[in-house]
């Protein structure tokens, strides 16, 4: 009987190996790479960031919630605050779509100032949402985690990126932004805030970084940084680090001008 021939494997194309714990550190780099790479290839030298919940509705949808909730009965209070939250939707969107138009008006061969977030529903769909209806491209960065989430379907579709590892996600949020507006969110949300504000406040972060926290409500309920003051956990001057609003207004014109007196003769990723 012949004997049978082996064919090796290169090691590149071993996808037991690729999957294995000892080819981690090529799975984070390719995390870095591939992203870099494409970020090269479609000019984005910059990004506006949009933090916030997942679960927060369009007000299209609250309202058909809560309508069907009265008609067939459910939880009622419930159903009436997701109408009461959707303006956070709304307004990220509002937001978004401004920022991109604004984005879109400078005189530049890059793509500046393109509108991020973590490509799922929420605050996220609202953002790219925003974008999308400025006819400005946008960027997803979603992340598997064990229950899924439909990709949203306005993150133009080549700049649609999927991350294992949260902290090479975590990694591109910051890296290329220039700014960040967070919304109201739950643990996720939270995360990115405190990761945010101690690279800011350690100074591992040296570029200028306007943070807009919005939705004063829901964040003075939510964490007292009164109280960390008071406590000496941080210092008076931390709260500096963050601008608290509910305005649209203020927070265009405000993030506008930052980046116009700081960063828009700096194009690129600046840590």
């Amino acid at each position: 009987m012949a004997e049978r021939k082996r064919r090796a494997v290169k090691a590149y194309r071993n996808r037991e190996f690729l999957n294995s714990k000892e080819a981690r550190a090529l799975r984070i780099l390719s995390e870095y790479l591939e992203p870099m790479a494409r970020f090269a290839k479609y000019r984005i030298d910059d990004t506006i960031v949009f933090m916030g919940s997942a679960r927060i509705l369009s007000r299209e949808q609250a309202e058909a919630t809560l309508k069907k909730t009265q008609e067939a009965g459910g939880d009622l209070v419930r159903a009436r605050e997701d109408v009461a939250m959707s303006v956070y939707y709304e307004q990220a969107r509002e937001l978004a779509f401004r920022l991109t138009k604004w984005s879109k008006s400078i005189d530049s061969e890059e793509r500046r100032f393109v509108v991020c977030t973590g490509a799922g529903p929420g605050i996220m769909e609202a953002a790219n949402r925003g974008a999308a209806e400025a006819r400005g491209v946008n960027v997803g960065l979603r992340i598997s985690i064990p229950i899924e989430e439909s990709d949203n379907p306005y993150v133009t579709r080549e700049l649609m990126f999927h991350f294992h590892y949260f902290f090479m996600r975590k990694f591109w949020f910051y890296y290329l932004a220039k700014a960040v507006l967070i919304f109201p969110g739950g643990f996720g949300t939270l995360d990115e805030l405190f990761e945010l504000l101690t690279l800011v406040q350690t100074k591992k972060m040296t570029k200028p970084m306007p943070i807009v926290l919005f939705g004063t409500r829901f964040w003075d309920e939510v964490i007292n940084f009164d109280a960390l003051v008071k406590y000496g956990t941080i210092g008076a001057h931390d709260l500096s680090l963050l601008r608290r609003t509910d305005s649209v207004d203020e927070a265009y014109e405000w993030i506008v001008q930052q980046l116009t007196e700081h960063m828009l003769s700096r194009p690129g990723a600046i840590l």
